[in-house]
């Protein structure tokens, strides 16, 4: 097992002894190893599959994320789709672990299983006072969609709820899912998303130790607009936070404007050397050009410094999900995943920004094929992964891992 890559801003603990909790965790009879074409056995290994459609009993797997834990184990979330590629459905959330930086992966595990319903948005947190793995989920019926769910035709519990479980053994075994809808959901909201991709733990400041997951919601109208259901104006980004390891949950900001031009969506976030939080998000369908979002937050994701605006250097990425890292040690550019052809999801690239997200230059094309949703983790002092969907003709075939060297991706994107 790999020990942990030291870092000049980060102190995480070992983790804690397991607890009386209830563990639940389900293993599939899947070889310990990576799977597809695209894996490369060995130590130096480029990439690998960790997931490909129609193996291990599912249609096709979807949104990911990972995590690498205080004892280097990395953890690789998404969504496991029983019936094909449908967003609702009978849908679980799996996991699958590598001890050696993503060259190879274990046996899959089910970590929220659906039952029939719709298990999903993986955001994996690593908590730095434990290191226990916390992980938030979303959930809805299995019988209704997301256009049921903006329209407000499902509510209760048919609607989107709200999860939390924890690992205290690096992943092997998870808590049983927890209800926490009630702690971070307005009553009046409709649609809700986790994520997906990583959360972040914040290791310096103030609120040191706090929890933050990126979230996203669509509000009801106000009384006396026309309700049309799906209306893009009432999209807005906001953020959960926990300041005891998960136990406890709270609402951080809240973005509504509902102006349409700018509809903060799909958010993923970052701690920035100052100790700011970055946030990064898809903009829906807004009337604004290009289509990705940022905003800033000083108090540890409680309030925005700024209304979210347009990033115009991310113009290239289409209008998909992204992930955004900021890399530990000398070389602690904040990176952006996503695909890079304005009107397809195709060819997943990563981008680097020198002052803080202002600005991201494209620094790395990993691949000419299609490509959906992405993450980012680091695995070690010299290297960064992407988690990330892709495909030959759709970008839903396979979730591969890539290792990419620090030194590959140029500040300045030359």
């Amino acid at each position: 097992m790999s020990r942990p890559f030291p870092s000049r801003r980060t102190s995480v603990l070992g983790a804690v002894a397991i607890g009386l909790a209830a563990l639940v965790v389900t293993v599939r009879p899947w070889a310990d190893r990576a799977d597809g074409a695209d894996a490369e056995p060995g130590r130096n290994c480029d990439s690998s599959v960790p997931y490909a459609a129609g193996a291990g009993g599912y249609g096709s797997y979807r949104i990911p994320a990972v995590v690498r834990t205080p004892g280097g184990t990395l953890l690789a979330f998404a969504e496991g789709r029983i019936g094909g590629r449908a967003d609702h459905g009978d849908i679980d959330v799996v996991l699958r672990r590598s001890w050696d930086g993503g060259c190879t992966w274990g046996r899959l595990q089910v970590v929220a299983k659906g039952d029939g319903n719709t298990r999903g948005n993986p955001s994996p947190v690593v908590d730095p006072r434990t290191g226990n793995v916390v992980l938030v989920t979303s959930y809805h019926s299995g019988d209704v969609t997301e256009a049921q769910i903006l329209r407000g035709e499902a509510t209760g519990e048919q609607g989107r709820r709200v999860f939390v479980q924890t690992s205290e053994d690096d992943g092997r075994s998870f808590s049983a899912p927890r209800e926490i809808t009630s702690e971070v959901k307005k009553p009046d909201w409709r649609w809700y998303a986790t994520g997906p991709g990583h959360a972040v733990a914040l290791t310096r400041g103030d609120h040191a130790g706090r929890l933050v997951v990126p979230a996203n919601h669509s509000s009801a109208p106000p009384p006396g607009s026309p309700d049309t259901g799906q209306e893009p104006k009432y999209y807005g980004a906001h953020a959960i936070y926990s300041d005891d390891g998960g136990k406890t949950w709270h609402l951080g900001f809240v973005d509504d404007s509902y102006d349409g031009v700018y509809n903060a969506n799909e958010s993923t976030a970052a701690q920035l050397p100052d100790g700011r939080l970055y946030f990064n998000a898809r903009n829906q369908k807004g009337t604004s050009s290009g289509n990705r979002l940022d905003a800033y937050s000083g108090d540890g994701g409680a309030t925005l410094d700024r209304d979210y605006a347009e990033q115009r250097s991310l113009n290239d990425v289409p209008l998909v999900e992204g992930s955004v890292l900021q890399p530990a040690g000398e070389r602690g550019t904040l990176l952006f995943s996503g695909p890079s052809v304005p009107t397809d999801r195709a060819a997943m690239a990563l981008w680097s920004s020198t002052d803080d997200g202002r600005s991201f230059h494209k620094a790395l094309t990993l691949s000419a094929r299609k490509a959906g949703y992405s993450d980012l983790v680091q695995t070690d002092a010299e290297r960064v992964g992407v988690l990330y969907e892709t495909g030959v003709r759709t970008a839903y075939e396979s979730i591969v891992f890539r290792r990419v060297p620090l030194r590959d991706l140029p500040a300045d994107g030359r």
